[in-house]
């Protein structure tokens, strides 16, 4: 097994040492510079860019530069996806966005983690859990959202919360921990 189908089946995996993902994350970083410095007018550029670099889009989203993220094609948005600026996927594992979804600026959503055995991390491996977002979404600015989250439709993640564990459809929550605070 490659070290990549390691990567999308949840398994440890080789991310700092393989050359097929050293040079995609390489691709993926070229890309997401490009985007980043395609003047904000040329919406048609822009557009272009992130559907050639994403797994999947609709036909409404803006991601306001500056975007970084590890490859792109495990990246997958809904119709009136929007995010302001600063946002950072870490995508080796799937991240999918539903419809009209909201992201303030400077938020990150990791896929990636580490294992807590020393000997493993000084390797390099690392692991992946997919991210979900639900459709109706906001995600206030500097949210972090770990491996493994799910956010359920029509629920509202408060600015500064670190997302750890899955959130329920219609719901605030905030916090770090997040927490559900308030049934919508």
């Amino acid at each position: 097994m490659t070290e990549k189908e390691k990567m999308l089946q949840g398994q440890l995996y080789d991310a700092n040492h393989n050359p097929e993902l050293i040079a995609e994350r390489q691709k993926a970083k070229e890309i997401c510079f490009n985007y980043n410095q395609t003047i904000p007018t040329n919406m048609e550029k822009r557009t272009e860019i992130l559907k050639n670099l994403l797994g999947s889009t609709k036909n409404n989203f803006l991601i306001e530069p500056s975007f970084q993220c590890d490859y792109g094609y495990n990246i997958h948005i809904g119709e009136n996806f929007y995010a302001n600026h600063n946002l950072v996927i870490l995508d080796a594992a799937e991240v999918t966005f539903g419809d009209n979804v909201l992201i303030g600026p400077n938020c990150g959503f990791y896929t990636a983690g580490h294992p807590s055995n020393v000997e493993q991390r000084r390797a390099g491996l690392e692991y992946a859990k997919p991210i979900h977002i639900g459709d109706d979404v906001w995600i206030g600015g500097n949210v972090a959202v770990l491996p493994g989250v799910t956010i359920g439709n029509n629920s509202i993640i408060g600015a500064g919360s670190v997302v750890n564990k899955d959130i329920p459809s219609g719901v605030i929550a905030v916090g770090n921990p997040c927490k559900v605070v308030k049934k919508i």
